[in-house]
């Protein structure tokens, strides 16, 4: 029987697929350290008490990014090439959900309703990331050799997850909720197409590497599109519900280190 922890037990034992699996991680995590420091910079004066929030955020996902990094060295190997269909970053700012890299790559201040923008795009994505931490975690919590970076990542994407709950909530009093709501909705269902589309491209490479038999590609492809069926159906809406997390401020302090992983 295929599942979840049987295809990562796979994906981890064979080099050449955990080459993949932690360049492609690094790679998205490093973008999304770039992207928050930008908009960092860029916050406009009405939200710089934002700012440093946005700052910390970013900080944890460099850290991600070289915690993958640290991995690959441990093993003894070097980043591969991430091949561009499944690079979910970039797909998403081609389908215009998040703020796009141009605008970010100019030195003037962001408005209101990027930042906006950014908080409700990032409410989705982390529900995702969070998502996949959490099983992650149940399944390999306690691998040896990933179990301590899946637990300290999966952390640091609930506190994420908690950060763009309580500021869009705080930004919905200040009379932003219809704004924030659409963009949510916008968000949710352009991220469900990219990630299925991510997700069998992942496993299409991970297939040819581990040279699965055609039946289990079928399986797999099959379980993929019934997760998007099912998201498309309603499981979206828990990608853009609202409420204040348990962990309050979760990003009010400094970035945690990793000295570990260095």
């Amino acid at each position: 029987m295929i599942s979840a922890r049987s295809l990562f037990q796979e994906i981890v034992d064979n080099d050449d697929s955990y080459r993949l699996f932690c360049s492609i991680a690094a790679s998205g995590e490093a973008q999304g350290g770039w992207e928050n420091g930008r908009i960092a910079a860029l916050v406009p004066a009405s939200l710089r008490e934002l700012a440093p929030k946005v700052t910390r955020h970013g900080a944890d996902e460099d850290k991600h990014g070289r915690i993958f990094h640290a991995l690959l060295r441990k093993r003894g190997l070097t980043p591969a090439a991430v091949p561009a269909e499944t690079d979910y970053t970039a797909l998403l700012e081609r389908r215009g959900i998040g703020l796009a890299h141009d605008k970010l790559r100019r030195d003037e201040p962001l408005t209101e309703l990027d930042i906006i923008s950014y908080l409700a795009h990032s409410r989705v994505t982390e529900q995702r990331a969070a998502d996949q931490m959490v099983m992650l975690t149940k399944y390999f919590g306690d691998h040896p050799e990933v179990g301590k970076a899946i637990r300290m990542i999966s952390h640091d994407e609930d506190n994420h997850l908690a950060y763009c709950h309580e500021e869009l909530l705080r930004l919905a009093r200040l009379g932003h909720g219809r704004t924030i709501q659409r963009i949510l909705h916008d968000c949710a269902h352009a991220e469900s197409v990219i990630y299925r589309d991510v997700s069998l491209a992942v496993m299409d490479h991970m297939g040819r590497i581990l040279r699965w038999p055609k039946a289990k590609n079928g399986g797999i492809t099959t379980g993929i599109r019934a997760v998007y069926g099912y998201e498309r159906l309603g499981g979206w809406r828990r990608m853009v519900s609202l409420r204040m997390p348990e962990r309050r401020n979760a990003l009010g302090g400094p970035a945690t280190s990793a000295p570990e992983f260095a």
